[in-house]
């Protein structure tokens, strides 16, 4: 089950909203957690089991780690606890990663492979994993008291507008809300606009440009012109962008009907200045997590300048391998590494001169990298760079669809309004959410516009792709 579909939209969420508004404050918890095993159960039925038992056996674990008082004892605790959530997202996400290419060198030197039934890649395993790191490191760095109830833990680990595509919340971010909560109708109102206006990024922009992207970039080589492959590659990287803001922006509207605040996870990246600052624009807490959990451990920028490069290399290599079991992936996290490492080496990463040069030039190289992502066959993916600097051969643009050219065009609008002060202001306001009474009824008109619109392209078309499956 996806935000997205017919099944959520017409069923799971209107009956869930109708029970929780009407449930008393105490029990919304409970019901909140069925909701979200049901939502998860429905695309994972067989590991949703494992899921549970895990997390509550995680819970216990923390437990005593909170409690121990001899430094070495909490630490094997933490030992364990990490151990236990990075082993699931290793066997689930890796483990057939790892042994096809054992496999692979096997062969090669004329030995026998190693056997391994194909593992199913559970919908949400990294972000799962992320959050049960978040709440057994700051249990043990001691930022945070650990919950009191197994169930608010799970609830947690599991809430349903998080947990498949994000934005990770740390615990710390959230765990007084778990808790205390006041549920208002001003947030169901402010939460279901944050909801419209990510379904239809999603329907109405990403899905739209998915059609023409998927195309293209599954074309031959010897098929693609270079006015193609741009165009492919361009209707992609608006694509990826409204697909997972959209997604984002839909569980921060579900979090805020339910009256959480999740934190914020894009920034209009495409208007990034540099590689450096486009990371701190697209998927905000991929990288406040990279950095807090695993760069800053490393030693940061604190060990020298050699280590400083080299830790900031191996985050993007480790993030891109993040992103899927595929070489692809980390090829892409090693491109993203390269440019923070350049640009840390050349200063760049500093400057404000030359704006919109600089933007126009990150914009380039984000797309350029997006190749590598969506291309999972290394030798495809050069032969498609390769047509994209050919320019041999030009097929005009007319020949795509109308529709799909103001799809392109209002994509691009609406990723780089933020360069002119007013379009800054807009968001600004928008994304602050406290609405005045007179903003909150234009929104909610626009919004109950896109929603129905959005709704409508959904049951005339069965074109729905999920990209964050692998993640």
């Amino acid at each position: 089950m996806v935000f997205s579909g017919v099944t959520f939209l017409f069923y799971f969420l209107p009956l869930f909203l109708l029970v929780y508004i009407l449930t008393p404050n105490r029990f919304r918890n409970y019901w909140l957690l069925a909701g979200s095993v049901v939502f998860y159960a429905w695309g994972a039925p067989k590991f949703v089991f494992v899921l549970l038992a895990s997390t509550i056996i995680d819970f216990y674990i923390v437990r005593q780690l909170h409690v121990a008082s001899e430094e070495h004892k909490r630490k094997r605790w933490l030992a364990l606890s990490i151990t236990l959530n990075l082993g699931l997202l290793v066997y689930f996400k890796y483990a057939n990663f790892f042994v096809d290419n054992i496999n692979e060198v096997l062969t090669t030197m004329g030995l026998g492979e190693i056997p391994l039934s194909q593992i199913i890649l559970p919908i949400g395993i990294s972000f799962y994993t992320f959050q049960t790191l978040t709440y057994s490191i700051d249990i043990y760095r001691r930022n945070e008291k650990p919950l009191d109830r197994v169930s608010d833990y799970v609830l947690y680990i599991m809430m349903f507008p998080q947990l498949i595509a994000g934005p990770i919340v740390r615990f710390s971010s959230i765990s007084k809300q778990l808790v205390n909560r006041v549920l208002t109708s001003k947030n169901l109102v402010e939460g279901f606009i944050r909801f419209s206006i990510g379904l239809g990024k999603k329907v109405l922009l990403a899905n739209t440009l998915a059609i023409a992207a998927d195309a293209i970039m599954s074309l031959p080589p010897n098929q693609l012109s270079s006015t193609v492959a741009w165009f492919g590659i361009l209707c992609y990287t608006f694509q990826i962008y409204f697909d997972f803001a959209g997604y984002s922006d839909m569980a921060i509207g579900l979090g805020k009907m339910l009256g959480f605040r999740f934190p914020e996870n894009f920034e209009s990246p495409y208007t990034a200045v540099s590689i450096t600052d486009f990371w701190r624009k697209w998927h905000i807490t991929l990288g406040g997590f990279m950095r807090d959990y695993l760069y800053l451990p490393l030693g940061g920028n604190r060990s020298g300048v050699g280590r400083t490069y080299r830790n900031l290399f191996l985050v993007f290599v480790l993030s891109g391998l993040w992103h899927g079991a595929s070489w692809n992936f980390v090829l892409w996290g090693v491109f993203h590494g390269f440019f923070l490492v350049l640009e840390r080496l050349t200063g760049l990463s500093r400057s404000t001169k030359m704006r919109l040069p600089r933007v126009f030039i990150t914009f380039l190289i984000v797309a350029l990298g997006w190749v590598i992502f969506r291309i999972e066959n290394l030798g495809h993916a050069q032969e498609f760079y390769a047509q994209l600097f050919s320019f041999n051969g030009t097929t005009p643009l007319q020949a795509h669809n109308a529709k799909l050219i103001t799809v392109l065009l209002i994509s691009v609008f609406f990723s780089f309004v933020t360069l002119s002060g007013r379009g800054a202001r807009w968001r600004k306001h928008f994304y602050n959410q406290d609405y005045a009474i007179r903003s909150l009824l234009i929104y909610f008109v626009l919004a109950m516009v896109i929603f129905v619109w959005s709704v409508a392209s959904l049951s005339t078309g069965a074109f729905n792709p999920f990209i964050y499956f692998r993640f």
